[in-house]
């Protein structure tokens, strides 16, 4: 190779990207014109057919250590130097690449800057199909084919789904079933039972309760809107009249106090329902949605005790021996689901009896002293009393907050 084309460093020594560009293409040029050997350069050889036979290791290896006339100029990275090799090897041979099975397959896909990817074809056979590895793309069979495979998972997995709990639901079915024909044996807490049983009676007597309640506080809003109505009348008319005017004006301040002091119970009552309706519609609520998972969790417990039952009793051989395995661990798994649902039951029993003495106590106190306090007549009383229970009174006209307020 000339070195007809370098051209002077620097002032440091180094070549300049412009000047480094301008040398290759002119070392290309040379490369191209000469033809260079692959035996001179690679220390390889060639067999009489053209085919590149390998490395000739006997031979000393050229080195840019071994060349005194070679400098050694730091090496800049060019991003178009492959696509230039590329471009200048089809020029100067005039053939394509496909023509020779080692020549590499090069393409470059959108601007310069774009690496180009390189498929090497297989020298064994004569087709020209990239092999799989580094930048292969799988073809469409292959991508319908894993698609495939992994749509027939979910299917087979949402089919053993489905037989599961049809299995279980069919089981839980036929034991409620046998239970109400006298035919099955079920699992009974006697304590736990009464405890159920007395808590559902409560509901009902507490959602009466409630029931009177919120309708004893919408007549009362009612009377308290008619007096009001009736106290402006009365004003109204005491200054039309002036031969009834004292009497008017009695009448009306009357009403006034007794809307003032309606308002105030109203505060009262309106703070006891919402007392009663959280523990009725919320706190026992909660306890009777554990209350039916318990039962639910019963029933399922009943049924595999059943069923590992009547495998107990059938025949000795292995494909029965198995099913009464299988059968024996999920009797396991339900009946420790079975106890732990029974153990929340107890406790949240418990709890909900002390709450409810807690809440019930402070509401019936407040009800019965605003009621006596009010029909008494005895205004500071019931100011005191809604003190006492912290109840901030309704003013006349106010408005209820919106739910962006709140």
């Amino acid at each position: 190779m000339t070195t007809e084309g370098y051209r002077p460093s620097n002032e440091n020594g180094a070549l300049g990207r412009d000047d480094l560009d301008d040398t290759f293409e002119q070392d290309l040029r040379n490369m191209l014109r000469d033809g260079p050997s692959l035996s001179d350069t690679m220390g390889g050889s060639l067999s009489p057919g053209g085919q590149f036979t390998g490395i000739d290791l006997s031979s000393p290896q050229k080195s840019p250590a071994a060349s005194p006339n070679i400098v050694s100029n730091p090496v800049h990275s060019n991003p178009n130097v492959g696509s230039r090799l590329a471009v200048g090897s089809r020029l100067a041979r005039g053939t394509d690449d496909g023509d020779h099975p080692r020549t590499a397959q090069a393409s470059r896909v959108g601007s310069t800057n774009q690496a180009a990817t390189v498929l090497p074809t297989s020298p064994t056979s004569g087709s020209k199909q990239p092999m799989q590895g580094i930048g292969f793309t799988p073809s469409p069979e292959d991508v319908a084919a894993a698609g495939g495979e992994s749509t027939s998972a979910i299917a087979k997995a949402k089919f053993d789904t489905i037989k599961t709990w049809s299995i279980s639901t069919y089981k839980c079915t036929r034991q409620m079933v046998q239970e109400k024909l006298g035919k099955a044996s079920r699992t009974v807490d006697l304590q736990l039972e009464a405890q159920i049983e007395v808590l559902r009676d409560t509901q009902r007597k507490y959602a009466n309760i409630l029931k009177l309640s919120r309708a004893l506080t919408n007549h009362f809003y009612q009377v308290v809107q008619t007096q009001r109505s009736l106290g402006d009348a009365f004003s109204e008319l005491a200054q039309k009249s002036p031969e009834l005017q004292e009497e008017f004006s009695y009448n009306a301040e009357t009403q006034r106090s007794l809307c003032n002091n309606g308002e105030t119970l109203l505060g009262a009552l309106h703070f006891f329902t919402s007392s009663v309706s959280t523990l009725c519609n919320k706190t026992m609520e909660d306890t009777l949605m554990t209350i039916k998972n318990y039962e639910i969790a019963r029933v399922e417990y009943d049924a595999y005790r059943a069923d590992m039952e009547s495998l107990a009793l059938g025949p000795k051989d292995a494909t029965t021996q198995a099913k009464l395995h299988e059968s024996r661990v999920k009797y396991e798994k339900q009946k420790e689901r079975f106890d732990k649902l029974r153990q929340d039951v107890a406790v949240k029993l418990k709890f909900l009896e002390e709450n409810k003495v807690k809440v019930m106590h402070k509401q019936l106190l407040l009800f019965h002293n605003a009621i006596s306090a009010y029909f008494s007549g005895n205004q500071t009383a019931l100011d005191a009393t809604l003190k006492q229970f912290n109840i901030r009174p309704k003013a006349a006209g106010e408005m209820s907050p919106s739910f962006l307020e709140q």
